[in-house]
């Protein structure tokens, strides 16, 4: 396939500060050329959730605007659909297990099937969550079969007994279609929502990341987001609802300034530790109307902001103490996200948490000319969207080939036959494992190898079970 015949894809990224559009497309050698970046200043939104529809409408149609002045080439048609990320206050994680005796168990040549597997996971669903919940991903951890544990890929064995555990993510039924609703008022159309952390940690971490055991600590400007892999598993997720905003609240507050200068001050004069701070420098904001402006020390500035960073890495110690592989990170801690930029703060995070820490950013991924503006943290999580929207895109097309070769292909139009192609493996329980046999980015084998390795670890042991009602179809 020519490059240029490619499929495009787009992420958006809705966050409590901006709202990030970027359109891309793989090249020959396996890395996203990023074809249009938009963005625009988010309006009501706060720590993830909607609370303004018409502001957020706007905001999302600014961004999509913006990338497609960004590129004469782009159409309208190109980005039309669109990998949304989804977080905020309103996610929960919880930890399940559960197990199912197999019916064809006597037979010496029956084997365990991905049927197996997704009837053992949708059993999941009925797990009793908070009123108002659903449940976003469920997620395995590892197997059991009969008395062997640890089994990371059951398919394919003997077996009587099997036994798993997952980690589910739920969220508020009412958050998740308010954002849906947003988007497709804005003229989009939802292609997947998926969860942020998963997306920021899939742009910026490797295998031996994942093997080694780190966190994700993507710090957003409402909220921070938490991921914590270890042996190439998803342990733990968390939302910490403290983040950038917070920051500039403070320094709002306790300086006595307006939002606008505090923020100006935090982006360019901030600093994370108050002992690296010029003692002697000052910074001077304009005064009020009929007031002499006003001199603010830069250490008094970095105090301030040591004080909010120091309380959301102790909330991010909380979780991960939470976890039963917190001794067992050896690859520490991944910082992203706008507020992973701030001065210093690499220092204060191993200070404060006693491990290894590096700002992580997506540039292994990228070429064309907004390669080395998109490598800022600040954009992971879009990245991570497209990312994710490729192994959609090869899936479908996956369906779509393998549909082809059956007959009705010739009687019933592409998208009805997809459409029949799946509820008919539905009705069939046999569910289709939306990221088995991803194929990652094409091209050089290691980068293939990178993606289809950290995918496979977060998404493609992933069975996203659909049903027929809206509530249950992200």
């Amino acid at each position: 396939m020519s490059t240029n015949k490619r499929p495009i894809v787009v992420g958006l990224d809705i966050g409590t500060t901006k709202v990030v559009a970027i359109a891309g497309r793989k090249n020959q050698y396996g890395k996203l050329e990023i074809l249009g970046l938009g963005k625009s200043e988010s309006e009501g939104v706060e720590h993830g959730v909607v609370l303004n529809i018409e502001q957020c409408i706007r905001s999302i149609e600014r961004a999509v605007e913006d990338c497609l002045n960004s590129n004469a080439e782009l159409q309208v048609t190109d980005i039309r659909d669109v990998f949304v990320g989804i977080a905020g206050q309103h996610i929960k994680s919880l930890q399940t297990s559960g197990d199912r005796i197999r019916s064809s168990s006597d037979d010496e040549d029956a084997v365990i099937t991905k049927d197996d597997i997704v009837l053992l996971i949708k059993d999941q669903r009925k797990a009793i969550l908070p009123a108002g919940d659903q449940i976003i991903e469920i997620i395995p951890q590892d197997f059991t079969v009969d008395n062997t544990p640890n089994v990371r890929q059951p398919v394919g064995m003997s077996g009587v007994k099997i036994r798993a555990n997952f980690h589910v993510v739920t969220g508020d039924k009412n958050a998740i279609r308010n954002m849906r609703r947003c988007v497709e008022k804005a003229n989009l159309s939802v292609k997947e929502i998926i969860l942020q952390p998963l997306a920021s940690a899939a742009a910026v971490m490797t295998p031996e990341d994942m093997e080694a055991g780190v966190a994700i600590v993507d710090i957003g400007g409402g909220t921070t987001y938490m991921a914590v892999f270890h042996d190439g598993i998803l342990h733990h997720t968390a939302v910490i609802t403290m983040a950038g905003n917070n920051i500039t609240n403070d320094i709002r507050r306790l300086l006595g300034v307006l939002k606008i200068q505090a923020e100006a001050m935090k982006v360019k004069f901030g600093s994370a530790l108050s002992s690296e701070a010029n003692a002697n420098a000052y910074v001077t904001i304009p005064g009020l109307k009929g007031l002499a402006p006003k001199e603010i020390s830069l250490m008094m500035l970095a105090g301030v902001i040591q004080d909010k960073v120091e309380n959301i890495l102790e909330y991010v110690m909380v979780q991960l103490k939470q976890c039963k592989v917190y001794d067992k990170l050896h690859g520490g801690i991944i910082l992203t996200g706008g507020g992973s930029m701030m001065k210093d703060i690499l220092q204060l995070a191993q200070l404060k948490t006693g491990m290894n820490v590096r700002i992580g950013k997506a540039n292994e991924y990228l070429a064309g000319k907004y390669a080395t503006d998109l490598a800022h943290p600040m954009y992971a999580t879009c990245i991570g969207l497209i990312l994710r929207g490729y192994i959609q895109v090869e899936e479908d097309i996956d369906i779509q080939n393998k549909f082809s070769e059956n007959t009705l292909q010739e009687i019933v139009p592409p998208k009805e036959a997809k459409q029949n192609y799946i509820q008919q493996e539905i009705q069939e329980d046999a569910t289709i494992n939306k990221v088995e046999e991803s194929k990652g980015i094409e091209g050089g084998k290691k980068r293939q190898d990178m993606i289809n390795k950290v995918f496979t670890s977060i998404k493609s042991s992933i069975l996203k079970i659909f049903g027929d009602d809206e509530d249950t179809k992200l």
